[in-house]
């Protein structure tokens, strides 16, 4: 539990419970900030303890203040040319952020000791769950500048919807939330940004531009660089291990083809960014294939809720 704005001395997997059972959006941020600088700063020393019985919420906790509709009854955003445009991409981003923190500390408390993954998996992904609330924080101040609040517009939970679906699996999750949804962020943010300029609002292009676009490209990493090492882990090797052969990078790419393809209804959508997902990671040999999938069965399907 949060005291006076420091954690009690308790595993980060307990901690990160803390965030996904805060209802207020604006209190997961802050909280989730402040387990993030204790564990960075090693006051926080645990990942999780043995024999520590963990419940993590199939549904975080949230307010009801922000109206919910399905993906095709969301209104169009348009194309930030007017102020109501600009106001509606902005709440959508906000929205997208606060969904964002819940799945940055989701996946530390609902896999991160099932899977008995190491030190570092916890701490990228502490890393992730503190830039979300970051950019949870500055576009809300951003969306109150242009005169607007998160809550005055509708929105939808296709994010959350994804990580339902996936919640048996961390390979799916890693698959599904960073290496599909986080990329088609990276895909659409360049256009954001470009629409905002045009439409004078360079201090919200600016946030886009500077701060959450090139932090967006390392959460897709983290996805990437985790997947890989399931892969691998699998065959008894490391992730480092220079001697991974051709054949053997092919088959992490076919098993990422797969997991989607099993979790992910439709094709993935051009154009890409390949400039930013090379950054991430990975190459057109990933996502290419997976542009031509016409599949129908309970699998996630793409919606109007990328990660920016």
């Amino acid at each position: 539990m949060v005291s006076g704005g420091v954690m009690s001395k308790q595993s980060l997997v307990e901690a990160a419970l803390t965030v996904l059972n805060t209802a207020d959006p604006f209190e997961k941020a802050r909280i989730g900030d402040v387990i993030a600088n204790e564990w960075l700063n090693g006051e926080i020393a645990a990942a999780y303890v043995a024999g520590v019985d963990i419940q993590v919420p199939d549904r975080p906790a949230r307010l009801d203040d922000v109206k919910l509709v399905s993906p095709s009854e969301m209104p169009k955003l348009g194309k930030a040319g007017s102020l109501q445009s600009r106001q509606a991409i902005v709440h959508s981003l906000v929205h997208t952020e606060s969904w964002a923190i819940d799945l940055s500390w989701d996946i530390i408390a609902r896999f991160g000791k099932q899977e008995t993954m190491p030190r570092d998996f916890f701490t990228d992904f502490v890393k992730v769950a503190q830039d979300e609330g970051r950019h949870f924080t500055l576009l809300a101040e951003r969306l109150k500048e242009l005169g607007s609040f998160y809550g005055a517009l509708p929105a939808h939970d296709g994010l959350w919807d994804s990580a339902t679906a996936t919640s048996k699996d961390l390979l799916a999750r890693l698959a599904i939330e960073h290496c599909v949804h986080e990329a088609r962020g990276l895909d659409v943010l360049p256009t954001t940004i470009s629409r905002f300029r045009k439409g004078g609002d360079n201090k919200t292009a600016d946030l886009l531009e500077k701060v959450i676009y090139p932090e967006e490209i390392t959460h897709c990493a983290a996805g990437v660089k985790w997947f890989k090492y399931l892969c691998l882990r699998s065959r008894k090797l490391e992730l480092e291990d220079d001697n991974i052969t051709e054949n053997l990078r092919d088959e992490i790419v076919e098993k990422f083809h797969a997991t989607v393809r099993a979790h992910f209804r439709g094709p993935l959508k051009p154009p890409f960014n390949e400039e930013a997902r090379k950054a991430a990671g990975f190459g057109p040999q990933w996502y290419e294939p997976l542009a031509a999938i016409k599949e129908d069965g309970n699998c996630v399907e793409e919606t109007t809720a990328v990660h920016p």
